[in-house]
């Protein structure tokens, strides 16, 4: 009898003591406070064009500003190009004024002075086929000396003619498709050049946006392939947060909702924002299982903290999210 009565008493302390520990452990749980995790959107900045690594000016855990350099290819080959289409640029454009201007001036000149001899030599023909004509009224001279001074005034009055269409044409302009054909060589050539001043550029990268240097990858002296990635950022912006809600829960969230964000270390919570809920469910990961959820399905939840506090997160660091 009085065993048992231990016995019973036993057990009344047994269950007291375990009803203590659940009320305990309910009043120390919060049901909209969540485990999760940070993880970073890196961005990889590599060059489109390959080459040896000249200089790599930054280094790991380094903040960098938009526009500060990120490192420098080798390029004699593409300074060459540029320097090799400007020359040629300056030739197709140069081409192109002279068709625009007409002959040089030499060369109207010249023009002009056998105009000039041709219109004396006229005036000399004309001249002595008047005398002529005279003569042969007055029987002085034959027919055939008449005719010559005749054939001579003519060829001579073609003369000034052709001479004068020739200096007209001399001060005018190329003919218009020729002054066409030039001008597209002329936008080739400049598109030359933009394509090799683009390559040149593209051999040494600067950063688009500010944040922080999370790795490089390549030392000085070794080759980079084209599009291989040399150092790998993490602006602020691109920090988030993945945390995962129960099935019973997914339903209420919606982007755009508020969460708080706690982390060891951390001075102050964190406000973020829910920006991604998942639409098909998972088993629970073991990593965040927790006794206190029965749940088997959870769904994957992405909130993202404000680009000023995203220095304070690291990719991997566990966080406790709390939905208001």
């Amino acid at each position: 009898m009085r065993q048992a009565l231990c016995m019973g008493r036993a057990g009344s302390l047994a269950a007291v003591s375990a009803a203590a520990i659940v009320l305990a452990g309910c009043a120390k749980h919060d049901d909209r406070t969540y485990q999760g995790y940070v993880e970073g959107e890196f961005v990889y900045v590599a060059s489109p064009v390959g080459g040896r690594l000249e200089h790599l000016a930054v280094q790991r855990g380094q903040t960098v500003n938009a526009g500060t350099p990120l490192f420098a290819l080798e390029s004699v080959d593409e300074t060459a190009a540029r320097q090799q289409a400007a020359a040629q640029l300056q030739g197709a454009e140069a081409q192109l004024a002279d068709l625009n201007v007409g002959k040089r001036v030499p060369e109207v000149d010249a023009v002009r002075a056998q105009l000039a001899q041709a219109v004396a030599a006229d005036k000399l023909s004309s001249t002595q086929l008047a005398r002529d004509e005279a003569q042969f009224r007055a029987g002085g001279i034959a027919q055939s000396q008449l005719d010559a001074s005749r054939s001579t005034a003519q060829t001579n009055a073609q003369r000034v003619r052709e001479l004068t269409n020739q200096l007209r044409i001399a001060q005018l302009p190329a003919r218009n498709d020729q002054i066409r054909a030039q001008s597209a060589q002329v936008e080739a050539a400049r598109a030359a050049v933009a394509q090799a001043q683009w390559r040149l550029d593209q051999k040494a990268q600067k950063a688009t946006q500010g944040g922080l240097v999370f790795d490089t990858l390549y030392r000085e002296g070794e080759w980079v392939g084209a599009g291989s990635p040399v150092v790998r950022m993490l602006p602020p912006a691109n920090v988030k947060v993945r945390f995962f809600v129960p099935q019973g829960v997914v339903g209420a969230l919606k982007p755009g909702q508020a969460a708080r964000l706690h982390c060891d270390g951390c001075a102050a919570d964190i406000n973020a924002t829910v920006t991604y809920i998942a639409t098909e469910a998972e088993y629970t990961p073991p990593v965040i299982y927790s006794n206190a959820t029965r749940d088997k399905l959870v769904f994957m939840v992405e909130a993202r903290p404000a680009a000023a506090d995203g220095p304070k997160l690291r990719p991997g660091q566990p966080v406790e999210v709390t939905l208001p």
